[in-house]
């Protein structure tokens, strides 16, 4: 669990969690505006966040819907967890999503070994734990084509999975609708953010921008 690994790093390191990625990770990448928490100066870039509401399928800012309980990102976090909780930009996740692809290294400062980059990419999910297309759990999404590294899904077999993908691609997603993926066999990288909590109104925005993404390759072996 991501969890479990950010209290890890705090005991391993003696740092807390947020420290610990500013120093190791968001400095050297160059990733100014990624952290659990803006502060009141950038307070004021922080995008609203929208929820769908049932009754009628629209979308509604979060902080009414949640009755003004929606969480205050200009503030520090009761807990910097290892499983989520970062604000940050297109732009920063674009640099780290690059340093992955590059495999553990961007603009000549390593952050991973190649042997982190590799476990990544290597599905650890046991055949006793997938589903097939019958299965009934859709939260499940692991199957002998798409399975799960360290800390990233991965597609194993992009035949198999129906997708354009190529193999060895990683992703993942976030509370608020953000979505990336980072393709090694074609060398790219996307990333998505939409601000808007669970599923509902906008269908499957992700699936279209892969769709979209693969169809503008002018080379598609590279």
């Amino acid at each position: 669990a991501a969890d479990l690994q950010g209290y890890i790093v705090e005991k391993l390191s003696g740092q807390t969690l947020g420290d610990f990625m500013e120093s190791r990770i968001f400095k050297p990448l160059k990733m100014t505006d990624t952290a659990f928490y803006t502060g009141p100066e950038k307070g004021a870039r922080l995008t609203e966040v929208y929820v769908v509401d049932p009754r009628n399928g629209k979308l509604v800012d979060a902080n009414v819907a949640f009755r003004g309980q929606a969480q205050d990102f200009t503030k520090p976090p009761k807990v910097e967890s290892g499983g989520g909780g970062l604000v940050s930009t297109a732009g920063d996740y674009g640099r780290f999503s690059q340093m992955i692809l590059n495999g553990g290294t961007l603009d000549g400062t390593r952050i991973l070994s190649p042997a982190s980059i590799k476990l990544m990419g290597t599905n650890v999910v046991p055949k006793t734990a997938t589903v097939d297309s019958d299965g009934t759990n859709n939260a499940a999404r692991f199957t002998d084509a798409i399975g799960f590294g360290l800390d990233f899904m991965v597609v194993t077999d992009p035949v198999k999975a129906a997708l354009p993908v190529g193999k060895g691609t990683l992703s993942w997603g976030g509370a608020a609708g953000t979505w990336f993926w980072i393709d090694p066999v074609n060398d790219l990288y996307f990333v998505g953010m939409i601000q808007r909590f669970g599923n509902g109104s906008g269908g499957d925005i992700s699936g279209q921008a892969r769709r979209l993404t693969y169809e503008a390759l002018t080379d598609p072996s590279k």
